[in-house]
């Protein structure tokens, strides 16, 4: 079927959009503010705790054992950077925003209703963080001044050893899976979906970012004007 193929050819122009919301931007330029990245860090945990127990409770369906990676799990590393930028009581101070919540319901409709469509999920999520990483990691080190592995678990995938070859291994994976051509449209279509999602998280963390970037803009015309009017004495 070339499900993998026709996955990233019919992604292309959401992947596009998503890239362009002010907080992705920003991040890419290296402009991170640490607040909204551990918001973002909350809600993906809320995010892949639903895939992960979806996919585990569908590891036998037709369409998910193909690409049933336990390997490629990341709760348990978003537990680890929660508990760097939260503490240990991290669950008491972490809740999933609005855009989260519905991204949350969708998952769990679709793994109880039309499990197929997990598929869409599992490849947005982990062939992007697989694919994107460690760049993302370096960025977020720079601009936090964040030291080893601190804050950033989320990016290790210590269990695969070469992520070229897993993600070939995962393409061939996804190509065999037993579907319909109708079916493959639908996981395309959901694919799509799974982006707009994901680029609803990132608008929320934009209203963030902007009101933090208005306060350092009126902080620093407040300093310029003070010291405006003591060199004008």
């Amino acid at each position: 079927m070339n499900l993998a193929e026709q996955l990233k050819a019919g992604t292309t122009k959401s992947h596009s959009m998503a890239e362009n919301v002010t907080f992705v931007k920003s991040f890419l330029g290296g402009v991170v503010d640490i607040k909204s990245y551990r918001k973002l860090v909350a809600n993906l945990y809320f995010i892949y705790v639903a895939i992960e127990e979806q996919m585990l409770a569908n590891k036998l369906h037709p369409a998910i054992k193909p690409i049933y990676f336990p390997e490629l799990n990341r709760t348990q590393s978003l537990e680890q950077d929660l508990c760097y930028y939260y503490g240990d009581n991290w669950k008491d101070q972490i809740s999933p925003s609005n855009a989260t919540q519905v991204y949350v319901r969708r998952i769990n409709e679709i793994g109880l209703n039309q499990t197929e469509l997990l598929v869409a999920h599992a490849y947005t999520r982990y062939m992007g963080d697989l694919s994107g990483g460690q760049i993302l990691k370096k960025i977020a080190q720079n601009a936090m001044h964040l030291e080893d592995h601190k804050g950033t678990k989320f990016y290790d995938f210590e269990a695969i050893k070469n992520d070229k070859e897993f993600k070939s291994t995962y393409r061939n994976q996804l190509d065999s899976i037993p579907i319909t051509n109708n079916q493959v449209s639908d996981i395309i279509a959901e694919a799509n979906i799974a982006f707009t999602l994901n680029m609803k998280i990132f608008q929320e963390l934009d209203s963030s970012f902007i009101k933090i970037i208005m306060m350092l803009l009126i902080n620093a015309l407040g300093s310029l004007k003070l010291n405006t009017k003591i060199f004008s004495k």
